[in-house]
This record gives C-alpha cells, structure tokens and sequence, in this order.
C-alpha cells in the first residue's frame, strides 16, 4: 500500500513507515518517534494514524472513518503486540496503550490524552499476578477510568462548581486517610478509588464505562479527533494562526510505565534552558508517577541534573545537604539512565538541529523516549539559541535569522522592573522562573475573571493553584501568570513560554482559596483585586505595583539584528513624532522616519492655545498671527529630530486630523481661550460648534485643510526647511521629505505642492542657501490608488497610509469597529483584525496596483508605508515582494520589522533557488 492511500504508518524496533518530512501527514509527534526509530531511539513501539483521517472522521463521521482504518488499525495493534510479547484484551499478558494527539504544529495540551488503555476488572486482575505489584495495577486503572471519563465520556463538573469531580474524590480520599499527596494511596485505597470513579461516571453519563478494549480504542481515537474542535484549541490555533484544515494525527503506542516503583520514573528533558537560551541540559522528572503527574504539577518535581537541582535548591531556600537527600537529581539517582537520557538528547539536538524539548519514562531500570520535538522557548532564549547554534556550526546565518519568530522580539524590547523599585519593595514569595520578563497586576483567581477585567482595561496577575488548558483564555487576558504547584515544565510554564508572557510557577508557600478568592503567604493575606508584581526572571513575587525601566539589549540581540540587515533589502524606518520616540527608534536600529505626525506636535501645553487661536481666527490676517506664534515652536522640533537623526531621512506630514480635535470643548477653557483672543466666549463657542462635522475622518482634514488654509501649510513648509537650514550650519545634514496627506485628485497634489515649492524658494532666497527635499503623497484615498500613475507624476514618493486605506476599502470605522470586528473574527468572516493584519486579498490589491500605476508615472518613485502594518511580519513580507522601498513603525516594533525584512528576503530567495533547480533538473530530463 503506497503512502497516498495509507492511513495507518507503524514504528517500533528500529524501524517505521513514516519519518520527520512528513509532519503534514503524521503530524509533528508521529513523524518524530518514526524518526527517532529510525536513528535507533528506544521508543516503544506503536502507529500513527493520519491527519487526513481526522478531517474525513470530521466531515464524514464516526462509521466512515472505522470502515476506512479498521484493518490497518488491527493489524498495527497486531504489530505492537508482536514487540512487546502481550495480547490486545488478554486477561494474563494485556496489551496497554496510550492514545494522544499530533498536529503538524505543536499544541501543548490543548488536545487530549488517554493512558493505560486496555484495561478492566478482569484484566487489572491478570496483571495484578503477572507484575506482583498490586499498586501500579490499580492505579494505572483508577488513572485510566479518570482520563477516560473526561475525554472520552464527557464527565464534568456541575454548574456553577470550579473542582474536577475525579479530583473532588481523590481530595475526599486523602482528607480522610490524613494523606498529603496521591503517591501515599495503597493498593486497597487505589481499587476503593476506581470503584468510585466508575460510580461517578454512571452517575453522570447513565452509562457503565466500557470494559472491552476494543470499544475503548476507537472510543479513545475518535475523542482525540474530537478533540481538535474543543474551545481551547480552537483558540490557540487562532492565537498562533494554525489552520483549521490541518486536523491532528492520533499516536497509539504502547504503554511503558513509570508509576512501577522507585525504580521507575517519567520526565520532561530540555537540551538548552527554554527561558534563558543557556546551553546546558535539563529538566524535571518524578519517581514512581506518569507524565501528567510533572506537567499538572501536583507534586513537586525533581530536576534532572545536579546543577539544575543545586539551582532549584538555592531559589527555593533549601540546604545543599537537605536538597541531596531530600531531592536528588536523576543524575545522583540513577546515573546510568541519566548518562543514556543525555546521549539521546545529544543524538536529537544534533539530528534535529534545533533545542528538543524530550518526553521519557523509566519502566524498572529501563529508558523509554516517548516524543521529542523542537521546544517552545521564551523571546530571549530564541535569540540566544539562535546565534549559539550558528556560532556551533550547527545553522548557517540564514536558517539562524529563520529560527527566530518576529513577534517573538516583543518580549525583549519593553521595560523590566526598575531595581531602586526591587531593592525598596517587599518579596512576599517565591517561585520559579518558568518565563521571564516581568509584569504588575490585580489579583484574579479564574480565567473567566481574567479575560473580563482586562476587557474593562485592569492588569491582572492570574493567580491559580495549578492551570490547565481550560484557562488557556485567562491566561491570554493576563499579564502574568502565578502558580503554587508546578514546575519548570508544567503546564502553566511551557503555555506561557510560548505566548511570551512572564510566569512564575511553584511558589509552593502560597496557600490559594478559591471560595474566599485568598492568595496567603505565611504572614500575609491577599484579597483579588489586590496588587502583585511578579518577577518571571527571578521568581521573587512582591507586593504592590512595581515600576519598571527599559529593558537591556544584549550582544545577540545586536548580532541577529546585524544579520537581519546584511539580508534584508526592505529599510525600516519609525514613526516618531517626539525626541524620545526618535531616541527609541534609533536604538533599536531605525533607517529614518516614515511617518513624523506634525500634529501630535500641537497638543504640547505651550503650543495648543495658539493652535487653537489659529483655528478660531475670523480671518486669514488673525491666522497668520497665529501661525507666526507657532512657527518658531514647530521650527525648534523639526530641528531637534532632525540632529538626532544625523543624515537618515526624515518623512514630514503635513497637519491632518480635523481642526475640531484641537478645540476645547470645556466651557472653563472656552473661556480662557476668549480672554486670550479678546473676544466674547459666545463668539468663542459659536465657531467651535460650526466646527463640528458627521463624519469627521472623511471631512475636512488633510490636504483639504491646506488647501482650504494654504497658509497653515506654508507656516509647514517654512518650519521644515527652515530648521533643515539652521542644521546645516551646524554641520548636520539632513533629508526632509514633506508628505501631503489624503490626496485624492491630481489637483489637489499639485496645489499643495505649489505652495510647498513657493515656500522653499522665497525661504533659500532669503538665507543664500539651498537644501535637497522630496515632496510626495499619502495614498489612503482608494481613488488616488486608482490615478496613481498620474499624481506620480507630481510626486517623488508615496507613502501607503494603510490604517485608513483599510478604513475607506471596507467602510469599518477604526473607533466604532470594536462592536463588531470581535464577532466576525469569531465567525470567521474576517481572518484577521485587518487594522492590524494587511487584508492582501483587497487592500493589498490595492497596494499592488499603485505601486504599478506609480511607477508608470514616475520610475524611480520611492514607496513605503506608515500605517500599522508595517511592524506586522505577514505585511512585511507583503510589501516586500510587492517592492517597496521601506516600511514604518512604532519605535518598539523597529527590530520586529527589521527581522521580518530579513525573513521575507531570504524566503524570496530560497523561491527563487528552488525554481532555478527545477529548472536545471527539468532541462536535463529533456536531454535525455
């Protein structure tokens, strides 16, 4: 059977149908335990079925599918059997298994996942007598009953109760035994539990659970396609824009157990620290326990390696003597699986080229990898893992600029907490630092809580005992994330690692009332609401609400960035519009200013009365007086961007919002303004209401208002070339480009750049002086994208402001869009939030043809873009392959457009290398 009409690819003793090129069919778990087997990994052996059996299973149902996959289904369980020496629904030597998901992109726990499958009263008997140990037997099956009931039978909690009902009977069961975790249970208290889980099952779903293996795995199997339709993974697919269409594979392999005793354990490994980047292998694991016990964190986990537990130790305030007897590492417990453990992870991160983030389980002295895959990582550790590889020799410079995702760098560039705040303020706590960075925030204690106090505006620091998939949405919603139980690897870490948001887990001190909505230290009780500011690089949790200061770059940081330029051929510029903002944009490596907004320049204490005069004048003889007060305030700040800017060049707007957003509409500051005119407040107030207007952002503002008023652009004109002037004496150059906002006609360009020009030519007159300036357009009117050849004409560049070009091609109002825009991305009207990611399939059509038209009118025509989109990496690369010159952004997504430029250079060129191959290949198949 080929590979198109197989549905079912087998792994197991060295060898496998499938391997790692076929994440797309296997999904990315399934296609790298074939692999693993492939380089002779101990993996146990198992079968994958295919991501296109999900979306049949989807789309057709339940009988499709088995009627397709039965077969290949039984006779891949034939094959596990034939490895392990056990029997599918034997009741002396029973065959188990797992069934879990895998997408092609990895989802940590956001689909399901069942173990111990196989298992019944009769069975659990059988192995009772085949292994002696009467423990592991019934607590693999009370495990498996739980897994099963929630996955597969849909076994919740009432309405209204936040506690999982298999759990309220475990609680129950310690409450009454005097037990503090789950590992004192002895056999009779395990089997007692089981029966009490199957009762509650029957209670909930008025059904007994299933004792035939069989039913049980196509049960499991379809589950976990169901699962690719739950809420929260429908979420994190839109989160972290994976499609739909893809479905997830389902891996059933067999069961390997590290619940058997001391001498069996489970963990998660880690080449290289996920937080940090730091090349040192590590990672947590338990002693008698399976995975979900490290991720769900009911228990503290121990680390893997001496140092790594040395370090937890010394975070946790725990005496080396204490930590050596009390928590000792696997490489002191058991050395030789650790050595193997870490030649393994070693063979994969050099296989995989990439930190691999390993899933393993010790069955009584034995090693088993039960998944590897690249693993998620903070902004930070990308980078640093990025540049250590190359520096290895492991990627070359393009795939070490590939490895790190743009977005990712948000994480790196803002501010981290002011050290005189930390040095002043009380640590209450402390935790791990599962993900670094650091955020301040008002108590929450539920998910739903979290996303409805950030949609009112507060930071909130979400606050759990230990988090699971359903608080995906909260955790979203917060700033931060705090956990009593867990680890380095637990859920609420590896989530929060990959969303880059700061989390401390572990702070195992904190005692958590959910019912109260308390958070309690051992003096000192915190209410929700309450502020807490939270420290992910160092774990420390203070009280109150911390300051912060700017966060620093590092010498990686400053490499990838370098390498970014030398392959990009798209320039990013800011947008700035004060020293600060220019200040910022420098450091993080701006090219010039795409978008200088004059207006912003106004609302200053010391300039918004005369603008205001100006725009309340009667006459053009009181707005010119006006205008003169302004004249020298505007020329002084065009002079200071332009010496910070040293040279690069700088794209000047000219005055575009409405005039009524400058007008007081505060009767006390009507008055004011009145007494400064010496005029009545009636007049005062009579022009202010003449200014108002139905739909201000489509009237009378940008280049209309300096048609209208052409001496507000004159006063423009002069301020920028004038301070162009002054610098030059200086010994400074500059580059003013001067922007006309809002054309729409081809009269309207060339009015206002007669002005402009006439302006200049009186102003280097009257100095004995000349400087070079551009002059150019805003295309956001989608009639200047249809007559763009002929304003190109009169233009040296163009600018696309897309914020509004958006705004005018869909007809969504930027203000008023919220009410509805959530919806539609909802209901997949919209993709994306089209403010925020370009719409290429309409505005980007419209981007495409001025840039064409432009061009036609004016051959070397320079073309960037301003709006928002040009820190967004998809756009980027739009506008890169559309041939733009530049693109413009906020100070702070600068490096983000910087690495974005660089990717989409490098995807181009590997298109292009691609082609010419099956060009080279497909000549000489003709040759021959």
């Amino acid at each position: 059977m080929n590979n198109l009409t197989k549905t079912v690819f087998i792994f197991g003793d060295k060898q496998a149908d499938g391997n790692a090129e076929m994440k797309n069919l296997l999904g990315g778990k399934g296609a790298n335990l074939a692999e693993m087997n492939l380089l002779g990994i101990p993996v146990p052996p198992g079968f994958t079925i295919t991501t296109e059996m999900c979306r049949i299973y989807l789309n057709e149902g339940h009988d499709k599918l088995i009627s397709i996959i039965k077969n290949e289904v039984t006779a891949s369980i034939k094959f596990i059997e034939d490895r392990t020496g056990t029997k599918f629904s034997d009741v002396d030597n029973p065959c188990l298994v797992s069934v879990r998901s895998g997408s092609r992109a990895s989802m940590p726990g956001m689909m399901d996942t069942i173990l111990n499958l196989g298992l019944n009263e009769n069975i659990v008997k059988g192995l009772i007598k085949k292994t002696n140990n009467a423990r592991f037997v019934w607590d693999s099956y009370r495990r498996f009953i739980q897994m099963y009931g929630k996955v597969v039978m849909d076994v919740r909690p009432e309405e209204g109760d936040f506690v999982d009902p298999f759990e309220e009977i475990l609680d129950e069961a310690k409450i009454q035994k005097g037990y503090q975790t789950d590992s004192e249970f002895n056999a009779e208290d395990l089997k007692n539990i089981a029966q009490s889980f199957k009762k509650l099952v029957k209670k909930s779903t008025g059904k007994d659970f299933p004792s035939d293996p069989w039913e049980q795995l196509w049960g499991a199997i379809t589950a976990v396609f169901d699962s690719w339709m739950n809420e929260r993974a429908i979420y994190y697919r839109e989160m972290n824009n994976i499609p739909q269409e893809w479905g997830t594979a389902v891996n059933v392999q067999a069961m390997v157990f590290g619940n058997m005793g001391q001498k069996s354990a489970t963990g998660v490994s880690f080449t290289r620290d996920a937080s940090t980047g730091e090349k040192i292998f590590n990672g947590e694991f338990l002693t008698n326990a399976q995975g979900e016990d490290v991720v769900a964190g009911t228990r503290t986990p121990r680390q893997i390696t001496i140092e790594g537990s040395r370090r937890w130790a010394s975070l946790s305030g725990i005496a080396e003597d204490i930590r050596s007897i009390d928590f000792p590492s696997l490489e002191e417990m058991m050395p030789e699986i650790y050595q193997e453990l870490l030649g393994c992870a070693e063979v994969l991160e050099l296989h995989f080229k990439d930190m691999q983030d390993i899933e393993f389980t010790v069955q009584e002295g034995k090693l088993w990898i039960l998944q590897t895959r690249n693993g998620k990582r903070t902004g930070a550790a990308m980078v640093k893992m990025a540049v250590d590889m190359l520096e290895e020799n492991l990627l070359d410079e393009k795939t070490a600029v590939l490895r790190v995702d743009p977005k990712r760098l948000d994480e790196l560039l803002h501010p981290i907490f002011d050290q005189g705040e930390i040095i002043q303020s009380d640590i209450i706590a402390q935790g791990l630092p599962a993900s670094p960075g650091a955020s301040s925030g008002r108590i929450v204690f539920f998910a739903e809580d979290a996303q409805l106090w950030s949609s009112e505006g507060e930071s909130v620091i979400l606050v759990r005992i230990e988090t699971s998939p359903e608080d995906l949405k909260g955790m979203v919603a917060a700033n931060g994330i705090l956990t009593a139980r867990g680890g380095m690897t637990s859920h609420a870490a590896v989530v929060a690692r990959g969303m880059g948001k700061c989390c401390i887990a572990g702070a195992e001190r904190l005692k958590i009332d959910y019912k109260q909505r308390i958070m309690q230290t051992e003096n000192l009780t915190l209410k929700e609401g309450d502020w807490i500011s939270l420290d992910g690089s160092t774990g420390k949790i203070y009280q109150g609400k911390l300051k912060t200061s700017e966060a620093q770059l590092t010498a990686d940081f400053e490499k990838l960035m370098d390498l970014s330029d030398q392959y990009s051929r798209l320039e990013v510029r800011t947008n700035a519009d004060t020293p600060k903002d220019v200040m910022t944009a420098r450091r993080f490596g701006a090219k010039g200013i795409g978008l200088c907004r004059t207006e912003h320049m106004f609302f200053d204490d010391d300039k918004i009365m005369s603008m205001r005069e100006m725009i309340l004048s009667e006459n053009e003889v009181g707005r010119r007086k006006a205008l003169a007060k302004l004249l020298p305030m505007q020329r002084k700040d065009f002079e200071d961007i332009f010496r910070l800017m040293n040279g690069l060049p700088v794209n000047i707007r000219l005055l575009d919002p409405p005039l009524h957003e400058f007008v007081p509409h505060d009767e006390k500051v009507q008055k004011e303004l009145a007494d400064e005119m010496g005029i009545s407040h009636e007049i005062i107030k009579q022009k202010i209401e003449s200014l108002y207007e139905f739909n201000p952002m489509m009237g009378h503002r940008g280049c209309r208002l300096g048609n209208t008023y052409p001496e507000i652009s004159e006063m423009q004109a002069t301020a920028i070339l004038e301070a162009a002037l002054h610098i030059k004496y200086e010994g400074i150059e500059s580059r003013p480009e001067i922007m006309i906002p809002l054309t729409g006609t081809v009269e309207e360009m060339q009015m206002q750049k007669k002005i402009i020009n006439q302006t200049a030519e009186k102003i280097f007159e009257l100095y004995g002086d000349r400087i070079e300036y551009l002059v150019g357009t805003m295309i956001e009117v989608p009639r200047a994208v249809l007559i763009a050849d002929k304003i190109a004409e009169h233009a040296e560049f163009f600018s696309f402001g897309t914020n509004d070009l958006t705004q005018m091609t869909f007809g969504y109002s930027r203000d008023d869009s919220g009410k509805f825009l959530p919806m539609y991305l909802e209901k997949g009207i919209v993709k994306d939030d089209p403010f925020q990611v370009l719409d290429q399939e309409g505005v980007g059509q419209l981007v495409t043809m001025a840039v064409r038209k432009g061009k036609i009118g004016r051959s070397n025509l320079k073309i960037g873009i301003c709006g928002e989109h040009g820190g967004d990496p998809a756009s980027v690369e739009f506008f890169h392959n559309e041939g733009l010159n530049y693109v413009s952004c906020s100070p702070y997504r600068v490096p983000i457009a910087r690495l974005a430029a660089a990717h989409a250079a490098i995807k181009e060129d590997k298109k292009i290398n691609a082609a010419a191959q099956y060009a080279i290949k497909r000549q000489e198949s003709l040759l021959i």
